[in-house]
C-alpha cells in the first residue's frame, strides 16, 4: 500500500504541468511567455522552410532612393505619377497594377491650382483669364491627369483603416465586398475600425476597386499577418492583396465560410474561410478565426532578398527598363525608402518592405497555397496535451532515468513531428509550445520527485545492498526499496561454489604478487559472467567463489540461470586457458558445485563484521558436490532438484553419492548444453551411459563392462568413464554388501 500511494504520488506531481498546461490553453490561465515561444517557433519554422525562389509573376515598383534623388520627395506630383502609370501599362503591358500608396490629398504641386489662386487674387480682373485657365486645365490639373491614366485600366488603389479617439475618417472608401447580412445573424472576430485614410473621391470614381494594406502587428512587434477582410461600421472591406488576387480571377463574389454541422447553428461562428464565388465554382481561401491569413514569405525581402523582382520607380519614369520587360506582370508600387517608413518587423527580417508582404500573399493565393491557424487549434492542442501528459504521467514513474530520458525524448518527437507534418504537408499552424513545455516540466518534476522525495529511501537500500549485491540488482531493488530489507528470511535459491583447481601448485610455481595478478584476472571475468546471469556474490574464500541466485531480488528462474552462469565460466575458462597458452602461463581449472533448496538468507555476523549471505544444509551440499567435481571429471557437478527446474538443458546423471555429513543419498548430474544444441552422436551417447547405469546399479558387471568399452570407443577422453571402468574392476574383486543400493559415500570433503 505504502507503494501503491508512493506511485499515486508521483503520478499527481507529473500530472501538474498537464493541468497548467491546459488552463493555458483553455484561456483560464493565459500564460504570455507560451505563446511568445509558440511565436519563435513559427518564426523558425518559416525561415527552415521558405523557398527562398524568384517568382517572376510578381514584381515591385520601387520608390527607392535613387527615386527620390531623381524624381523629389514624396508624395510626388501626380503628373509624375500618371506618366509612371502609362509606361507601366503602354511601354511594358503589365497584366495588373496596385498601390500600396493612398492618394487622401489633392495635389499642392499642381500648376493649376497656383493659376486658380492668381485668377482669385490680383489678377481677378485680367480679361479672358478664366477662359484660358479652363483651357489649360486639362494640362496642369495633375489629379485629373492621373485619374485619366488609371481609367478603364486594371488597377488596385490602397487605403487604410485606423481605430483612434476620434475615428477620423478622409477620402472616400470603395464598396465594401460583404454586408452584414452574408453572416446570416452571426457574428465574426474580424479586425474592426473606426476610422480611415481613403483616396480622392475623383481616383475612386475612375478606380473603383482598392484594398486596405493594414498588416498585423503582434504583441513582441513582429509583423505575421494581414487581415483577408475588416469590418468598419458593420460593413466588410477587402485587403490589397484579397483586392488584385479577385481582380485577376474575374472579380468574383466575397462570401463568409463557416465549417458545417452543428455548430453553424450557435450565434458566433469563427470563419473558416473567405469563399470567392463565380459561375458556380468555389474557391475557399483558408483564415483564422479573426479573418487573418498568415504572410508566407518567401525569403529575407528587399531588393536582394531574391523572392520578387524590384526595380526603380525612376528607371520606370527614364524608360532605362526595356519596353515589354514587365509584359503580362502582377506590379505593386512601394517603396523601400527607409523615410517613407514602410518598413516591419517580420519573421524573415527587421527592416522588411511593407510592400512585399502583399506580394507574398498574391503569390501564395495564386498557387493555392495559404498557411492558416484553424478554428480547431484549440482542441488540437487540448488532445495533444492530454495524450502526451497521460503518458508521461502514467509511465514515468516507472522508469529509471535513462528510460525516462528516451520516453520524454519520444514523446517531444512525436509532437513535433505530427506539428511539423501538418504544417509541411497541409498548411496547418497548430500550437506546439505548450505541449513541449509541458513535456519538459512532467519530465523534470517527475525527475525531481524521485531525487528529492524518493531517493532518500533509495539511496539508504543501495548502501545496505551495495556491498554484496551487483548495481544491475541494486537498480532494480530501489524502484520499490521498500520490498528490500537485510532481515534473514527462508526461501528457495541455488547457490554456486566456484573452486580453482590446481591452486597449490600455482603457488608453488609463482611469485605472490604472480599469483594474486593472475586470481584477481580469472576471478573478475568470473564474477563478471556471475553478475551478467544476475547473481549475488556471497563472498570470495581463497581460491574459490560463492555466489546464489534469487535474493535480494526474488527470480523465480534462479536455477536456470545459476546453470547457464556455470555454463558459461567454464567457456570462460577455456577462452582464458588458450590465451594463457599463447602468453606461456599455466592453465587452470575450476569446479563448480550447485544446489537448489531452502536457506536462510540476510544480513548475518557479529557486532563486529557482519556481511549478506546464506546458510543451510542445502549449502553445505553445494559445498559437497564442487568437491566431487575432480573425482568425476566433470567442472560442473548439480544436485537433483537443481536439474528438475532446468528442463532446458541437456543434462548427464553422474552418480548417487552419500556426502560427508548426509546419511541419504542424492543424485548428481552435470549440464552438458542446451537441449536444442545437443548432436545426434550425443544423444546416442547418453542413451548408452543410461543404460551403463542402470547395469552399474544392478550388478551387472559384464554388461556394464560392454557399455562402458562402446562408450570409451566414442569419447575416449572422457575422464567419467574411465573412472567407472576403474569402479566396476573394484566391485569385481570386492563385491558390494547385499544393502547396497547403488550409491557412492563419500567420507571426505
Amino acid at each position: 500500500m505504502q507503494a501503491l500511494s508512493k506511485h499515486a504520488a508521483r503520478i499527481a506531481v507529473t500530472l501538474l504541468p498537464l493541468i497548467f498546461a491546459l488552463l493555458h490553453a483553455a484561456g483560464a490561465l493565459p500564460m504570455g511567455v507560451l505563446q511568445r515561444l509558440d511565436d519563435i517557433i513559427f518564426d523558425a519554422r518559416l525561415r527552415a522552410t521558405m523557398p527562398q525562389t524568384l517568382d517572376e509573376r510578381v514584381v515591385i515598383i520601387d520608390i527607392d532612393e535613387q527615386s527620390l534623388a531623381e524624381v523629389g520627395r514624396w508624395p510626388w506630383s501626380r503628373n509624375h505619377l500618371a506618366r509612371l502609370v502609362d509606361t507601366l501599362f503602354d511601354d511594358h503591358g503589365i497584366a495588373l497594377l496596385g498601390f500600396d500608396t493612398v492618394f487622401a490629398e489633392p495635389d499642392d504641386s499642381s500648376g493649376l491650382r497656383q493659376l486658380e489662386a492668381l485668377a482669385q487674387g490680383r489678377l481677378a480682373d485680367v480679361p479672358g483669364l478664366a477662359e484660358h485657365i479652363e483651357q489649360l486645365r486639362p494640362e496642369l490639373d495633375h489629379d485629373a491627369l492621373f485619374a485619366r491614366s488609371l481609367q478603364n485600366r486594371p488597377v488596385v488603389l490602397g487605403y487604410y483603416f485606423t481605430s483612434d479617439r476620434d475615428g477620423r475618417k478622409s477620402g472616400v472608401l470603395p464598396e465594401p465586398v460583404m454586408e452584414p447580412g452574408a453572416l446570416q445573424g452571426r457574428t465574426i472576430r474580424a479586425t474592426s475600425w473606426n476610422g480611415h485614410g481613403a483616396n480622392l473621391g475623383s481616383l475612386m470614381a475612375v478606380a473603383p476597386q482598392a484594398g486596405f494594406f493594414n498588416a498585423i502587428t503582434a504583441s513582441d512587434g513582429v509583423v505575421r499577418s494581414v487581415p483577408l477582410l475588416a469590418e468598419f461600421e458593420g460593413r466588410y472591406y477587402e485587403s490589397l492583396s484579397l483586392a488584385m488576387f479577385r481582380r485577376l480571377v474575374g472579380l468574383p463574389t466575397v462570401e463568409p465560410g463557416f465549417p458545417a454541422g452543428g455548430l453553424l447553428q450557435r450565434r458566433y461562428q469563427a470563419l473558416e474561410s473567405v469563399r470567392l464565388t463565380q459561375g458556380g465554382t468555389e474557391l475557399a481561401i483558408p483564415v483564422d478565426d479573426r479573418v487573418l491569413a498568415l504572410v508566407p514569405f518567401r525569403g529575407p525581402g528587399g531588393p536582394q532578398g531574391g523572392s520578387f523582382r524590384y526595380h526603380s520607380a525612376a528607371d520606370v519614369l527614364a524608360k532605362r527598363i526595356p519596353g515589354g520587360a514587365l509584359k503580362g506582370k502582377i506590379a505593386l508600387l512601394g517603396t523601400t525608402a527607409p523615410g517613407l517608413l514602410d518598413l516591419r518587423v517580420t519573421p524573415v527580417g527587421q527592416t522588411y518592405p511593407g510592400v512585399e508582404t502583399h506580394a507574398n500573399l498574391i503569390a501564395s493565393l495564386l498557387d493555392g497555397e495559404i498557411l492558416v491557424r484553424p478554428d480547431y487549434a484549440l482542441g488540437y492542442e487540448v488532445l495533444v496535451l492530454i495524450a502526451a501528459g497521460l503518458v508521461l504521467a502514467l509511465w514515468l514513474p516507472l522508469l529509471s532515468a535513462t528510460r525516462a530520458v528516451a520516453l520524454s525524448l519520444g514523446v517531444v518527437g512525436a509532437i513535433v513531428a505530427l506539428n511539423f507534418w501538418l504544417y509541411v504537408g497541409h498548411a496547418l499552424v497548430l500550437p506546439l509550445a505548450t505541449s513541449l513545455v509541458m513535456a519538459a516540466l512532467a519530465f523534470a518534476l517527475n525527475m525531481s520527485y524521485g531525487y528529492l522525495v524518493e531517493s532518500r529511501a533509495k539511496r539508504e537500500l543501495a548502501h545496505l545492498f551495495g556491498t554484496y549485491v551487483p548495481p544491475e540488482l541494486v537498480d532494480e531493488m530501489v524502484k520499490d526499496p521498500d520490498r528490500y530489507t537485510m532481515a534473514a528470511d527462508a526461501r528457495e535459491l541455488t547457490v554456486m561454489f566456484c573452486d580453482m583447481r590446481g591452486f597449490t601448485r600455482l603457488a608453488e610455481t609463482m611469485a605472490p604478487t604472480e599469483l594474486q595478478a593472475l586470481l584477481n584476472a580469472v576471478f573478475s571475468r568470473l564474477t563478471h559472467v556471475i553478475r551478467q546471469h544476475r547473481g549475488t556474490i556471497d563472498k570470495y574464500m581463497g581460491d574459490c567463489v560463492m555466489a546464489f541466485w534469487g535474493a535480494p531480488v526474488h527470480t523465480p528462474d534462479h536455477a536456470a540461470l545459476a546453470v547457464q552462469a556455470a555454463l558459461d565460466m567454464a567457456a570462460e575458462v577455456d577462452a582464458i586457458n588458450r590465451e594463457h597458452a599463447r602468453q606461456g602461463l599455466p592453465a587452470i581449472g575450476v569446479g563448480i558445485g550447485l544446489n537448489t533448496g531452502d536457506m536462510c538468507v540476510g544480513d548475518m555476523g557479529s557486532d563486529v563484521r557482519r556481511s549478506y549471505t546464506v546458510i543451510g544444509d542445502a549449502v553445505n551440499l553445494a559445498s559437497r558436490l564442487e568437491g566431487l567435481a575432480a573425482r568425476y571429471g566433470a567442472t560442473i557437478v548439480a544436485s537433483d532438484t537443481t536439474r528438475a527446474q532446468c528442463p532446458g538443458v541437456l543434462w548427464q546423471e553422474l552418480d548417487r553419492v552419500r556426502v560427508k555429513g548426509k546419511a541419504h543419498a542424492v543424485t548428481i548430474h552435470t549440464p552438458l548444453c542446451r537441449a536444442g544444441d545437443a548432436s545426434p552422436d550425443l544423444l546416442k551417447e547418453m542413451a548408452l551411459w543410461k543404460q551403463a547405469l542402470s547395469a552399474w546399479r544392478a550388478q551387472a558387471w559384464d554388461d556394464c563392462d560392454v557399455l562402458l568399452l562402446n562408450l570409451s570407443r566414442q569419447n575416449a577422453e572422457k575422464v567419467l568413464y574411465q573412472r567407472m571402468t576403474e569402479r566396476v574392476a573394484f566391485m569385481r574383486r570386492s563385491p558390494p554388501e547385499s544393502s547396497w543400493d547403488g550409491a557412492t559415500t563419500f567420507d571426505t570433503k
